[in-house]
């Protein structure tokens, strides 16, 4: 998961050089809440009854749609599709929202820049790659990992090569949750480093897969760098907030 833990930077979207259309943005978005919603995370659905009905139920969904790393290595030949079918589950409420406030943040301008169709090959792919890394790097693990955290993480950095100087208001605890406003080359890399700092604090056992957001972060951020190079990038100028500006 995205921005739960450990995060200090909560985006606000940036300034957009163009009028936005990203229909695959807000395409994904509309996937993953419908699948939470009907899912048993969501405790909306009668179907997975309650107390430890539900939670069983939720662990069977988890198992059966998520990647559990001795599974993906060691076992069916299905189990090498669930890098893909993780990325439209999640654990919970927090868990989803916090993955898809960063999608709608930063992913309308990159789907912009980049077209629909290479922008969802982009996410579905690099977001494939950042849990199958993580996986490879738990190989022995029971534990079930779902969440678009790879493939938005992958969105992250090929926003911070492509749009560097768009600003990005965000909260800063430190500073009293006030609203700031940064450029991305100063936000993403914070929290770039922050996932990295929380990596080697972090306990075994299920929780937020830091990893799988480091894997994302630089295949997202090489993807835009070798496939549209230095000529390519756009430079926002940055522009005041407006009265009232707050965190969505």
């Amino acid at each position: 998961m995205i921005g739960n833990r450990n995060t200090t930077a909560v985006p606000r979207a940036p300034r957009s050089p163009r009028g936005t259309s990203a229909p695959m943005t807000y395409a994904l978005i509309a996937v993953c809440c419908l699948i939470f919603v009907v899912g048993p995370a969501s405790g909306f659905n009668p179907s997975y009854g309650t107390g430890e009905a539900l939670a069983a139920a939720q662990r069977a969904y988890f198992r059966r749609w998520g990647v559990v790393p001795a599974d993906l290595f060691d076992g069916p030949v299905r189990e090498v599709l669930t890098p893909a079918t993780a990325l439209f589950i999640h654990g919970s409420w927090v868990h989803l929202l916090g993955n898809m406030l960063f999608l709608f943040v930063f992913g309308a301008m990159t789907e912009e820049r980049m077209g629909r169709v290479q922008f969802t090959l982009f996410y579905l792919g690099c977001g494939y790659l950042a849990l199958l890394g993580y996986a490879a790097a738990n190989a022995t693990s029971q534990q079930s990992l779902v969440g678009a955290s790879g493939a938005i993480s992958a969105v992250l950095g090929a926003f911070l090569y492509l749009f560097p100087s768009a600003r990005v208001t965000s909260l800063l605890p430190f500073l009293f949750f006030l609203p700031l406003r940064f450029p991305a080359w100063v936000v993403l890399p914070f929290w770039a480093a922050l996932q990295w700092v929380a990596l080697d604090q972090a306990p075994s056992g299920p929780g937020v897969a830091y990893l799988a957001h480091l894997v994302g972060f630089g295949l997202g951020f090489g993807y835009a760098w070798v496939r549209y190079g230095r000529t390519t990038r756009v430079r926002t100028a940055p522009a005041p907030a407006p009265e009232g500006e707050n965190q969505p």
